[in-house]
């Protein structure tokens, strides 16, 4: 295994691992909200909904890369059984069309995140632009590995999958 296929491998599942820890830091902002509107146990704290929001942001950016990686994302079977050679170049056009959505979050991702360059929430004061980052990211995430899947897709299309 060459060093890029473990690199892809080792960066899905550093993406495993944050989708799993963002949606169990989740729990805590958005239980925080439900204790304080129906008892007087805590204090209503109005950073929780600020928090819950970024974070949902972020579980879904992370569960939308980690979707391209396991090709559980964007893809709909609606073609018969078909040979690997005819399958493969289905999925080179699947691919390429998921590569233009990628290249939209990283040029539109990119001028939404030098847009809260330097704003902040109003309620956290977190800076804006850790949020508006995710699109690009996620943009170039998708680049990374659409890119792994082109590259086997191509061969098996052309004759030349081991």
């Amino acid at each position: 295994m060459n060093a890029w296929r473990r690199f892809t491998r080792a960066y899905a599942a550093l993406l495993n691992w944050l989708l799993v820890a963002s949606v169990a830091i989740l729990v805590l902002p958005v239980s925080m909200q439900i204790f304080s509107r129906f008892t007087r146990l805590i204090p209503h704290y109005i950073w929780t909904e600020e928090m819950a929001r970024f974070l949902f942001i972020w579980m879904i950016m992370i569960g939308a890369m980690v979707g391209v990686r396991e090709g559980a994302h964007f893809e709909v079977d609606l073609w018969p059984r078909m040979s690997a050679r005819a399958q493969a170049i289905v999925r080179l056009f699947a691919s390429l069309a998921i590569l233009v959505f990628a290249l939209v979050f990283v040029w539109a991702g990119t001028e939404f995140t030098r847009f809260a360059l330097n704003r902040i929430s109003e309620l956290a004061e977190l800076p804006l632009w850790v949020i508006h980052v995710a699109w690009p990211v996620t943009g170039v995430t998708w680049i990374v590995f659409i890119g792994e899947k082109l590259w086997d897709d191509l061969r098996i299309a052309l004759g030349r999958a081991p």
